[in-house]
């Protein structure tokens, strides 16, 4: 847990520094945060949120009820860790199959962990598992280890990771392609969706595999392109852009729901604008809600489209930090109070299956 708090912390004592002017110091703090080399930053102890009571108001089927006490979802379906390599390396993965699954085509969601985490952690967080289960859908969650980063997160900054079949995007896609010819999944219902690092990478997929990823989920992340390096990397996570930055980045093809707290310290809020750039507001949606979700969070929900048709939801947590929304405490960097980022993730996706 040290590393885990460590990590964002540093970030945090990094952007002091550069609002200090001192882009040196801040630069060398990343860089020997993501060596795993010690940056002597006290955590702060807002970043594990205590476990809120919060009555939520059901949505149709979605509704979801959290309590410490819930039985472990593992116990009903079956989680197994399994391994996939290809020429840009190898990445092991846990599956989730639910209890129900009997070999009828199912939806498949793939989960990107955030630095620091792993599967288990990701999946106690989310509690994606419980809705697979209860609505039959499969999860897999590739693993970032620290042999590939340090502080375990996915490389959405490196040009090599950025593009289509390089680097990790071809390792997760084929991960999917895995899953999908080893169970009967329905290739118009597959989706993708991660936190932090594994937001920003998720962003990438939807971007450089449209015909593959039905919807994607970016929660707390960054756009497809917003760096090439840790130093840019760090500027984007600040809410900053390089020049030529909107020059580069094009309206996502596949339908796209954002989640992001309005006072994360971390990944500044601006990044889920920049990931949302090209949408506008839909005006003939905007006046249904999202969902009856109750929080003791307040947020606002937008409906967008882009010029060509596609749609987006855009979720902001306002006095939310950088954790998954209506998460549970089970798992790293949630935050419990808000509203069930993972419910109306899946209420989105199964709405929008790939139309071609």
């Amino acid at each position: 847990m040290k590393l885990n708090e460590g990590f964002l912390d540093s970030m945090k004592e990094a952007f002091a520094r550069f609002k200090e002017h001192d882009p040196a110091a801040a630069t060398d703090l990343i860089r020997r945060a993501l060596s795993g080399e010690s940056t002597h930053v006290e955590p702060p102890q807002a970043q594990r949120p205590e476990r809120a009571k919060v009555d939520t108001t059901p949505f149709g089927r979605f509704h979801k009820t959290r309590t410490e006490t819930d039985t472990a979802v593992e116990d009903r379906g079956h989680f197994s860790r399994k391994s996939y390599a290809n020429a840009a390396g190898q990445r092991d993965y846990k599956l989730y199959v639910p209890s129900g699954y009997r070999g009828e085509p199912v939806p498949l969601i793939v989960m990107l962990h955030g630095c620091t985490q792993d599967a288990d952690d990701f999946a106690a967080g989310t509690q994606m598992n419980t809705l697979a289960d209860e609505h039959g859908c499969i999860v897999v969650y590739p693993i970032q280890p620290q042999g590939a980063n340090p502080s375990k997160c996915w490389n959405w900054f490196k040009p090599a990771d950025q593009a289509r079949e390089r680097g990790e995007p071809s390792l997760i896609a084929g991960i999917t392609r895995e899953v999908m010819a080893s169970h009967s999944v329905d290739p118009k219902r597959v989706y993708v969706a991660g936190l932090s690092a594994g937001g920003a990478m998720a962003a990438i997929l939807a971007q450089t595999y449209p015909e593959l990823y039905a919807a994607a989920g970016v929660h707390s992340g960054l756009a497809a392109g917003s760096a090439h390096d840790l130093p840019s990397a760090l500027a984007a996570m600040r809410g900053g852009q390089r020049p030529g930055h909107a020059k580069m980045t094009q309206p996502s093809r596949c339908p796209l729901i954002v989640f992001h707290g309005d006072a994360d310290s971390t990944v500044h809020h601006a990044n889920a604008d920049a990931i949302l750039r090209g949408f506008s507001v839909d005006t003939a949606a905007s006046a249904a809600p999202a969902s009856d979700i109750v929080s003791a969070r307040k947020y606002t929900v937008r409906k967008l489209v882009s010029p060509e048709g596609t749609r987006a939801e855009f979720w902001t947590i306002h006095g939310a930090p950088h954790a998954w929304s209506g998460g549970s405490s089970r798992g790293s960097y949630t935050d419990p109070t808000g509203p069930d980022a993972s419910a109306a993730m899946l209420r989105f996706f199964l709405a929008h299956p790939r139309q071609h």
